[in-house]
């Protein structure tokens, strides 16, 4: 090689690809950069800038997407909550499961009615005055029932008839006429359904609730409401056969609320308790039944009831106004009444 071509080799930087191009190398971009050499050209660090710039212009997409995302979520999830909050308490009113029943979807007035419905009896009294009908509720399976007192003062006889139709003889165990509550004991029977009570004081106004009782002597009769007013002041007569007719049929019970005299004169003996008000449907006969929650629980004895005369019968229908006595009265009250009750 004579001294111009080493001058070429030395001074030309393209020399060495044209040699190893011609001497059989695989030829290379002229933008790619050549490691083993150390002096890419000055293109040659493009590329990487360039993968680069990709996830830069997609990250401001990327978190305006993430933004959105989060502020809707945040957005769903508070409208989730107030929703949950707006819905709740009608849920729980109507999907409590009920004390007694084996599956959890259980639930609202039929299945209420199914698993009290045999705890809750019609009793029939017979006195001088005549015979007077009304309900009671089974609370030991040997057969202690309560019932109002007005049902059964001053009664000869009583006949209790279960859910089955079975009917046996009662006797009356204890009265307590300052509460209106009485105990008979059904005669001859074991083993009895027994219904659960309750705590009157958790009831709220607004709760679902159910009526069982036998109304004009319609044993078994089921209707439903809600809990209208707490600790109303009912006045309802101490006198025996207070509600009895002569020739027969249920009775209409007299009492007084809010300053007014219903269904007939309470008489000179009265006494006066704080009432559970509801709207279901109760009519003569109902008195001594129970008012259940939708836990299929026994909050209240069902113990008076207006119905507006209509007719020259004098009875008329339900106008959804009726009271029951509170079960923790009742709880309250259970020894006395066993030993022979307050009027003994």
């Amino acid at each position: 090689m004579n001294e111009d071509a080493r001058r070429n080799d030395a001074h030309d930087p393209q020399q060495p690809q044209q040699s190893h191009g011609a001497g059989g190398y695989p030829p290379r971009p002229p933008y790619e950069p050549h490691p083993p050499y150390g002096h890419p050209a000055p293109y040659a660090s493009h590329p990487q800038p360039a993968a680069q710039a990709q996830p830069r212009t997609r990250r401001p997409v990327a978190l305006v997407a993430s933004v959105a995302l989060v502020s809707a979520l945040i957005g769903g999830g508070t409208a989730a909550l107030v929703g949950r909050a707006t819905t709740a308490p009608a849920a729980a009113g109507t999907s409590t499961k009920v004390i007694g029943t084996s599956s959890s979807g259980d639930t609202g007035v039929a299945a209420v009615a199914a698993a009290v419905s045999p705890s809750i009896v019609e009793i029939s009294a017979t006195s001088g005055a005549g015979e007077s009908t009304g309900s009671g509720v089974v609370v030991t399976g040997d057969g202690e029932i309560v019932t109002n007192n007005h049902v059964v003062s001053g009664a000869g006889s009583v006949k209790v008839t279960f859910s089955s139709g079975k009917t046996v003889t009662g006797s009356v165990v204890g009265t307590d006429g300052g509460k209106d509550l009485a105990l008979v004991k059904a005669e001859g029977v074991s083993g009895l359904p027994v219904a659960s009570l309750g705590d009157s004081s958790r009831v709220t106004v607004g709760d679902q609730v159910v009526a069982i009782g036998s109304p004009e002597g319609l044993t078994g009769t089921v209707t439903s409401g809600i809990v209208s007013a707490l600790d109303r002041d009912v006045t309802v007569s101490t006198g025996q056969s207070q509600g009895q007719r002569p020739g027969g049929g249920p009775g209409r019970w007299p009492f007084e609320f809010g300053g007014g005299q219903y269904n007939g004169d309470v008489g000179s003996s009265t006494t006066t308790y704080k009432a559970i008000q509801t709207d279901a449907s109760l009519n003569p006969g109902n008195s001594g039944g129970a008012l259940i929650n939708m836990s299929g629980e026994i909050i209240g004895i069902n113990s008076a009831m207006y119905s507006a005369a209509s007719s020259s019968s004098g009875q008329a229908g339900s106008v959804g106004l009726g009271f029951a006595i509170p079960v923790n009265t009742l709880k309250a009250d259970l020894d006395t009444l066993r030993n022979g009750g307050s009027d003994s």
